[in-house]
């Protein structure tokens, strides 16, 4: 159905860097305009049509439905609209109408208009001069095209006419899925999850690798992460959770390696259980919400070493955060209250006094190499449960 078929409620989505796609921008607008039509599943009351670079959402503007498509990346901002017939007179009424319901409080307003059908009678000068003097009668307000109060947004299309007076924000980015699958290792924390969000942002469709340490953690943390999960398949079309059992394996290393190296070790043995899990889904890298210098693991060096064991990419979109902008960013996204429940995760376990902070990629693997943790994490690997959150 086209716009000009169609008078009434609805939402304006419009689409950010998409723009900048070149002959392949199709492509990004078609995993938009699934990941809309994903997000408003259920809403039967509502149909969505593509056109000329926008996306409309016809039948409704209500809240649930700004909540719904809030996380859709790709999406620069949203706007609930009234459409309404291609005729001056209607547009203007219009106009004054939105106008007088959101006049409380400003003494200032201007009229936004564009007109890309060159065939309508009026110019996008002439539609803001004739809707501007109707809505300045109508409500005594001033007129300040820099500083108002109040905008009223006029759009005249081919096929569709509307007006806006609110402009949310979107998520912004790249639809999910356009850049392709990573394995994000995923922990109870409050980084990790911040750092899916900012992968998902920049296209990419997660998987979560969460390791158990059984009986040391407990279910509530395992619940946790688990709903850690849900949150971010909610931006994506669902995601593959990996539980992965792996007390046994810090059990040996803690037992046998030298204390200052252990978190080192638990985090390349953490990258190689990824990895291989990461081949059979035919992922391409991997990503952490570590984030430089905030733990003694996360000094250059001991990023260093813990990367020497991965053959893959291990992406860190945190990399440059400190602790004050990964929470606020989680309070943004809803992951911030889930993350401080008070539930440990394996890396919190059997933490040495006193950490390296300038480890040897060489120096881990000569520990590994005293030690016979093969067969741990190939057992690691085979008692690894999957959840299809």
């Amino acid at each position: 159905m086209t716009g000009d078929q169609y008078t009434g409620l609805g939402l304006v989505l419009r689409v950010g860097e998409l723009f900048l796609k070149g002959r392949n921008r199709h492509l990004f607008e078609q995993a938009l305009e699934r990941n809309v039509r994903r997000a408003l599943a259920g809403r039967d009351d509502v149909r969505v049509w593509a056109e000329h670079g926008r996306l409309f959402v016809r039948g409704a503007a209500d809240r649930d439905l700004l909540e719904r498509l809030e996380w859709v990346f790709g999406l620069s901002s949203l706007s609930p609209a009234v459409f309404c017939e291609k005729r001056i007179e209607t547009i203007t009424a219009e106009a004054v109408r939105l106008a007088r319901s959101r006049a409380a409080g400003a003494a200032t307003f201007a009229i936004a208009a564009r007109r890309s059908d060159k065939q309508f009678d009026h110019t996008s000068t002439d539609i803001g001069r004739v809707v501007g003097a109707a809505v300045a009668e109508a409500t005594g307000l001033g007129v300040d095209l820099e500083q108002h109060d109040l905008a009223v947004g006029v759009e005249v299309g081919r096929s569709w006419t509307f007006l806006w007076v609110e402009r949310h924000p979107g998520a912004g980015g790249l639809p999910v899925g356009t850049a392709g699958r990573v394995a994000l290792l995923l922990s109870g924390g409050i980084d990790s999850p911040v750092a899916g969000h900012l992968l998902q942002k920049r296209g990419l469709e997660l998987a979560a690798v969460y390791f158990h340490a059984f009986p040391y953690t407990g279910d509530g943390a395992r619940e946790k992460v688990r709903e850690l999960a849900g949150l971010l398949a909610r931006r994506q079309n669902g995601l593959r959770l990996f539980v992965v059992p792996f007390a046994k394996l810090q059990e040996l290393l803690r037992d046998g390696a030298q204390p200052s190296y252990l978190v080192l070790l638990y985090r390349r043995a953490m990258i190689r259980i990824a990895e291989a899990l990461a081949r059979r889904e035919r992922i391409k890298a991997l990503a952490t919400g570590e984030s430089l210098g905030q733990v003694a693991s996360q000094t250059l060096a001991n990023l260093t070493t813990v990367e020497d064991a991965a053959t893959l990419p291990i992406l860190r979109p945190l990399i440059a955060y400190d602790k004050a902008e990964t929470i606020e960013l989680g309070r943004r996204i809803g992951s911030y209250e889930i993350s401080i429940r008070p539930h440990d995760d394996c890396c919190t376990l059997f933490v040495p006094r006193h950490p390296e902070t300038k480890g040897l990629p060489a120096k881990a693997r000569r520990l590994e190499e005293q030690l016979d943790w093969r067969p741990r994490l190939e057992e690691a690997l085979e008692k690894t449960e999957v959840i299809d959150v």
